[in-house]
């Protein structure tokens, strides 16, 4: 994967000395990056949640592990993107999850807890049938744990979204391998026997969560470890859910590390002279700064991950299905548009019956009656 090939959100570019720059942009970028500079902490005061890294080019990576669901872990991302002033900033969101940086906290909150056939319908159609069921008893857990805190999901996704729109020259990447593929992976790992008990697993999920046991979590991320009870005796989907994602993330994260280039130099304000310096000065680098912000369920992964070559190819591809999982969807299927198809009949068997039982109804049609005899 190439650097244009990472998913990026609001990203400010560094700017590039070219012939038409004037020196007061230069003058402007010089003021902007000092002040960052300054800002930047060279020995941090960062909360106990942060891992600290670094690559083979020197470039820090601090990995702020989360609860999804927790006030703290929100503001252990600001305070970790004020002390560091990063050149980028990771999170684990993919682009199918990226409506939650933007949607305010009541909207996701109603969003989260309403599951309905539409919902399904559009699971369905962007992830196929085993898979969108999947996801929505997936939202389901989410949205039992939405219901018992009275917090929306993805706070601090959020709040790392602000805070990188305050740093000057600070890039957003979206760090999290795209949803339908992980799905299709989980579910291609089990079998039919399997995925009825991990469905009922899910379905049978009603047991109340304090705040308090969130930040008991803060340790593990509480939604990854309520799957990893249900799932623990499905090694195969911890694999492909968590340890996957653990090494899509490590990547994205090293890609982000790579080092930042700086602009041009330009001694003189002529024309002819910006030219030469842009087709022969060399660019600049220095080490970057990156903070990552992910479930802490996936802190352990990373560090695990760090030194090794990584080759994400063979973990973004979605094996085909097996003829037995071929037939369970297409009877799921059958069900769902069977079962879709009987309730439009009563209710527009109901609709009827009420339109007929209106008194205007049924004098129009004992006029009718009469004209035609």
């Amino acid at each position: 994967m190439t650097e244009n090939q990472q998913q990026e959100v609001g990203a400010e570019p560094v700017p590039e000395d070219g012939p038409g720059e004037s020196s007061a942009d230069e003058d402007a970028f010089r003021i902007l990056w000092e002040m960052k500079m300054n800002k930047r902490q060279k020995r941090p005061s960062l909360p106990d949640t942060v891992t600290e890294l670094t690559t083979e080019e020197g470039s820090k990576v601090y990995i702020v592990g989360t609860a999804h669901f927790s006030d703290s872990s929100k503001q252990d991302v600001v305070k970790t993107i004020q002390e560091v002033q990063p050149d980028v900033v990771v999170v684990e969101l993919c682009q199918y999850r990226i409506s939650m940086l933007k949607m305010d906290e009541e909207t996701l909150l109603k969003e989260a807890k309403e599951i309905n056939l539409e919902k399904l319908h559009q699971a369905i159609k962007q992830n196929g049938v085993m898979s969108g069921l999947m996801q929505m008893l997936l939202l389901k857990v989410s949205a039992h744990i939405t219901e018992q805190l009275g917090m929306a999901p993805g706070g601090e996704f959020r709040e790392a979204f602000r805070e990188a729109s305050k740093v000057p020259f600070c890039k957003f990447h979206l760090g999290d391998r795209p949803i339908p593929v992980t799905f299709k992976r989980a579910i291609a790992a089990l079998s039919v026997w399997q995925k009825i008990k991990l469905a009922w697993g899910l379905c049978s999920l009603s047991d109340p969560i304090s705040e308090d046991d969130v930040e008991k979590c803060k340790q593990k991320d509480l939604l990854e470890q309520m799957m990893a009870e249900m799932i623990g005796e499905f090694p195969d989907l911890h694999r492909t859910i968590v340890s996957e994602r653990d090494i899509y993330l490590t990547y994205m994260l090293k890609q982000a590390a790579r080092r930042t280039e700086l602009p041009r130099a330009s001694e003189s304000n002529t024309m002819l002279s910006t030219v030469l310096d842009f087709l022969s000065e060399p660019r600049k680098s220095i080490p970057s700064v990156v903070v990552g912000v992910v479930g802490m369920g996936h802190v352990p992964g990373i560090e695990r991950n760090w030194d090794r070559e990584l080759n994400i190819q063979e973990i973004m591809s979605v094996p085909p299905p097996s003829t037995l999982s071929k037939a369970v969807a297409f009877a799921a299927k059958l069900t769902f548009f069977g079962l879709l198809g009987y309730s439009c009949y009563c209710i527009s068997k109901r609709t009827v019956r009420i339109i007929l039982s209106v008194p205007a109804t049924q004098y129009c049609l004992q006029r009718l009656s009469q004209m035609g005899q």
